[in-house]
C-alpha cells in the first residue's frame, strides 16, 4: 500500500516528476578524501512496500523515487570562485542557527569556500530598497550560534519580487544561494530558480525545509520538530498540577499545527498526562450527543480533572464563515481556537452549575524560540551537510528531504504541493486514541 501520509493513487504518483534541475554539467572532479560518493542513479523508492513497485512495473511506468542525496565525484561549482548565500525566512524555529553554522562549516571546511554571506531578514535582503546589507560568514562568527535559539540572521514573512532578487544575486555575484525556510519559503525559492533559468544564470537554488509544524511534503521529518515536542511536555505536566490543584481542574494547552496536528499528537503520546487531544484533521463539534464539552462534563464527573491539548488549527469548522484573511506568506489566519475553547468551556460549566477552574497555556513563542535539542542538532547538520553537496553538484531548484530513512533530494515544486497531514485511519492517530483513550467520554 501506499504511505499513509498520502491521499494519491498509483496512478498520481507515477506522474509526478522527481527528477533534479542542474544549473549545468558537473565537470570539475571532486576534491574530497575518504568519503563514499553517492552517483546519480542512486535513488530512494517513493513506496518501500515491493508489491506496489511491481504493480507499478507491470503497468509499464517507472518507479517513483527519489535522488539519493551525498557526495557527488564531479562538481559544478569550483570552490574558489564561488560566492554562497544562506537566508532565513517565516517563524523561527529551534535549530535554524544549527543549520546556518552547518552551512559555514561544512562550504568552508569541507569545500574550501571562504566567500560566504548572511542574507539579513529573510528575502527583504534581497530587496535593496530595504538596506541590510548582508553580512560575511566565517567559522568564527557562527562558532557558538548553535547555543542560542532563533536565528543569526534575522527573519520575516511574504513574498518579494523574484526580479529584484535575482538581480540582487547577480550584482553581489552568487552562484549559490540556501534558503531555509517552510513551504512559503520553498516557493519563493521556486520562483527565483525559475527567473534564475528564464536569464540562464548559473546560480544553485537549494532549499533545507523548516517547518516546526512538520507539514512539509514527501519528508518523513523537518528540523525542530522534536525539539517542539520535547519542550511541549513539561508545559503539559505543569498543566496536569494545575489540574490536579482544585475540583474539576482543567488544563488546556494550545500547541502550534496550523493544518496539521502533528506537535499535538506528538506532545500527547510523549506525555501520557493529556486526556483529550485535538487536531485539524478530526473536526469535533462542541454540544450534541458527541460534542466535545458534554465528552468533557463527563471526564470531570469521574475524575475531577482534565487535560487538553489542542492544535491551532483544530475546530476551525466551529467559527462563522468569514473572508479569508492571508497572512504575509500567503496562509490563512485561524480564528484562535484556544481562547475560543477556554471561554466556551467557562460559560458551559457556568450554565450546568457545575464548578470547574481552567488554566490556559499558550507556550508556542517558548517553544519556537528555545535552542534545538541533541537529535534536531544531529538532523540539522545532515541536512546542512546535503545541502552544500548538492549545490556544489550544481543541483538547483530542491529542498533536502527525508524519506524511509535516507536523505533525498526533493523538487521544491514536489515538496510544496501540499501539506502532510495525519491520517486518521492512520497508525499515529490511533496510538494517540489507545494512549489517552478520549474515546470512551465520547
Amino acid at each position: 500500500m501506499l504511505p499513509q501520509n498520502m491521499s494519491m493513487g498509483i496512478e498520481e504518483i507515477t506522474d509526478l516528476d522527481f527528477s533534479v534541475k542542474r544549473v549545468g554539467t558537473p565537470t570539475l572532479e571532486s576534491t574530497l578524501k575518504d568519503v563514499i560518493f553517492v552517483d546519480d542513479n542512486e535513488t530512494v523508492a517513493y513506496c518501500a512496500d515491493p508489491a506496489v513497485n511491481a504493480e507499478i512495473l507491470a503497468k509499464g511506468k517507472k518507479v517513483p523515487a527519489f535522488l539519493a542525496a551525498g557526495p557527488r565525484r564531479q562538481l559544478y561549482h569550483d570552490a574558489s570562485w564561488t560566492r554562497a548565500a544562506i537566508v532565513t525566512c517565516g517563524g523561527i524555529c529551534p535549530g535554524l542557527n544549527d543549520v546556518i553554522k552547518a552551512l559555514v562549516n561544512t562550504l568552508y571546511y569541507t569545500y574550501g569556500v571562504d566567500n560566504i554571506f548572511g542574507i539579513q531578514y529573510g528575502y527583504s535582503g534581497l530587496i535593496p530598497s530595504y538596506g541590510l546589507k548582508p553580512v560575511i560568514l566565517t567559522p568564527d562568527v557562527v562558532d557558538d550560534i548553535h547555543t542560542t535559539g532563533g536565528t543569526i540572521l534575522g527573519s520575516s514573512r511574504g513574498a518579494q519580487d523574484e526580479v529584484e532578487m535575482v538581480k540582487t544575486l547577480e550584482r553581489l555575484n552568487i552562484n549559490i544561494l540556501f534558503t531555509i525556510g517552510g513551504d512559503g519559503t520553498q516557493r519563493g525559492a521556486h520562483a527565483i530558480a525559475q527567473e534564475i533559468q528564464k536569464r540562464k544564470l548559473p546560480i544553485s537554488v537549494v532549499g533545507i525545509p523548516k517547518t516546526i509544524d512538520n507539514d512539509l511534503n514527501f519528508m518523513e521529518k523537518t528540523f525542530g520538530f522534536e525539539t517542539a515536542v520535547q519542550t511541549a511536555s513539561p508545559i503539559i505536566s505543569c498543566a496536569h498540577n494545575e489540574a490536579k490543584g482544585c475540583y474539576n481542574g482543567i488544563g488546556l494547552i494550545k500547541l502550534m499545527g496550523r493544518d496539521s496536528g502533528f506537535i499535538a499528537a506528538y506532545a500527547s503520546l510523549a506525555n501520557s498526562l493529556v486526556n483529550f487531544c485535538l487536531i485539524p484533521e478530526v473536526p469535533f463539534t462542541l454540544m450534541g450527543e458527541k460534542g466535545f464539552l458534554p465528552a468533557l462534563e463527563k471526564r470531570l464527573s469521574q475524575k475531577h480533572h482534565a487535560v487538553i491539548v489542542v492544535a491551532e488549527g483544530a475546530g476551525q469548522q466551529l467559527f462563522q464563515e468569514s473572508e479569508a484573511v492571508l497572512d504575509k506568506s500567503g496562509n490563512k489566519l485561524h480564528n484562535d481556537i484556544g481562547v475560543f475553547l477556554k471561554d466556551s468551556i467557562v460559560k458551559y460549566f457556568k450554565f450546568k452549575n457545575i464548578e470547574c477552574g481552567v488554566k490556559y497555556f499558550d507556550p508556542s513563542y517558548n517553544i519556537r524560540s528555545t535552542p534545538a535539542n541533541g537529535m534536531d542538532s544531529i538532523f540539522c547538520l545532515h541536512l546542512a551537510q546535503h545541502a552544500v553537496h548538492a549545490a556544489m553538484a550544481g543541483m538547483t531548484d530542491i529542498v533536502v528531504g527525508n524519506w524511509q530513512g535516507y536523505f533525498t533530494y526533493v523538487p521544491i515544486a514536489l515538496a510544496t504541493m501540499y501539506r502532510r497531514k495525519i491520517d486518521p485511519r492512520g497508525q499515529l492517530w490511533q496510538s494517540v486514541l489507545l494512549a489517552n483513550r478520549q474515546d470512551r467520554y465520547w
